[in-house]
């Protein structure tokens, strides 16, 4: 593949307004209360659909602002793909159109390939670990690059040496009798992800080399992406699991599991809806239907009235299905959850693709404010794309992140 121009930077943070003094800072107070949680700090697009050397910094809560076509969506498409391949789905789940992620300027090699390269920073225990991906996307989907690395220290990189066989061949950091351990590894999955079953662990290299890519794993996994369709959310739907799924179709199931489950978060959910709705809210219900076949969500007006979500505006379905998704959490929404780490140390990650959509002022503030203060615990974070954030302004712990359409 053509390797890709120079990094040009196109993206910014705006630093937010402190909180008032009578509040200590939200990153503050996660940093002593979480020292060691493991999260993504930077998303990193070398060459992928638009974007040419971006690097967007990612805090708890993060807007990522920008007119149509600067990139909002594929920056999402990019990390929900990280965080598919973290989880160990193979190449072609993570992307199911890969040539839509080829950059148009990039230019076939001798051999007609072509593709593009995304990474991201994750933060923890060990420090920043950076881990960069080259992907093929024509004539064939395939790795044929990858790179972990902590401290200026490479501790796996992986490349195609033979384009007939379906393998890498990769080398990772041992520190032991030899440098460095060789052997293949296949080229549909995330290399980071199978070392815990290649590596040993039996030298110093190792350990650290397991360290760093649990982080990394941990740091990308239980990641939800969420873009609610109202036209999806408004006919009463079947029971079923009661995990949300990403268009928030099924969100009156989800009601009905949650409002028997955990009555304090039912109590902020509706709380919230009393913010960002019309009318009276002094609850919100779900109820079997169609002879108990189906189930539908409703507010009670606390008069004796009911109305069923199919009578609301988008705005408002939006808004309800997004508090409940900050107001949740793993075990309430359909994602990636490593069972095999601690409850303690999981941090949901909420991809939202055009967080502001059909939201008006009041509503779109309301929902930044509950996210900031979810976020501010330190069990969820939030990713969101929006046309627009000055309305973000003064929001404490928020980081605007501005692309252009150049």
């Amino acid at each position: 593949m053509t390797p890709p121009p120079p990094p040009q930077p196109v993206a910014t943070t705006v630093p937010q307004p402190a909180a008032p003094l009578t509040h200590a800072p939200a990153d503050t107070g996660r940093a002593t209360r979480r020292p060691g949680l493991p999260r993504v700090t930077e998303l990193l697009l070398s060459a992928f659909a638009g974007h040419r050397g971006t690097t967007l910094p990612l805090g708890d809560l993060t807007l990522i602002a920008g007119p149509s076509g600067s990139g909002k969506t594929s920056a999402l498409r990019a990390y929900e793909a990280l965080a598919r391949l973290g989880g160990g789905a193979e190449l072609g789940e993570a992307f199911p159109e890969p040539a839509a992620c080829v950059p148009e300027w990039a230019r076939a090699d001798a051999q007609r390939r072509r593709g593009f390269r995304i990474g991201c920073t994750a933060d923890g225990p060990e420090g920043p670990v950076r881990l960069e991906v080259a992907v093929q996307a024509e004539p064939e989907l395939r790795i044929v690059g990858e790179r972990l690395s902590a401290d200026g220290l490479v501790l796996l990189e992986t490349a195609l040496r033979d384009p007939r066989r379906r393998a890498v061949q990769a080398a990772w950091h041992t520190a032991g009798a030899t440098a460095v351990t060789r052997g293949p590894l296949p080229d549909d999955r995330l290399g980071t992800a199978l070392l815990p079953l290649r590596v040993a662990g039996t030298t110093a290299g190792q350990l650290r080399v397991l360290a760093a890519a649990e982080q990394m794993l941990v740091a990308l996994r239980s990641v939800f992406p969420c873009d609610p369709r109202p036209e999806r959310m408004r006919a009463p739907v079947p029971g079923g699991t009661g995990r949300l799924l990403g268009g928030c179709d099924n969100l009156a199931d989800v009601l009905w599991r949650t409002r028997a489950e955990c009555t304090r978060r039912h109590g902020l959910l509706v709380d919230a809806v009393r913010v960002g709705c019309a009318g009276p809210v002094a609850d919100l219900l779900a109820e079997p239907c169609g002879g108990g076949r189906l189930v539908r969500a409703l507010f009670d007006r606390g008069n004796g009235t009911r109305t069923e979500l199919r009578r609301l505006g988008d705005g408002e379905l939006r808004y309800t299905a997004l508090a409940l998704v900050l107001l949740t959490g793993p075990g309430v929404l359909e994602t990636d959850v490593p069972g095999e780490v601690p409850a303690a140390l999981r941090c949901l990650t909420v991809l939202a693709d055009g967080l502001d959509r059909s939201l008006d002022p009041a509503q779109r503030a309301a929902l930044l404010k509950l996210a900031a203060r979810m976020c501010e615990r330190g069990h969820i974070r939030l990713t969101g794309a929006v046309s627009d954030a000055t309305w973000a302004a003064g929001v404490p712990g928020a980081t605007v992140v501005h692309l252009r359409r150049d």
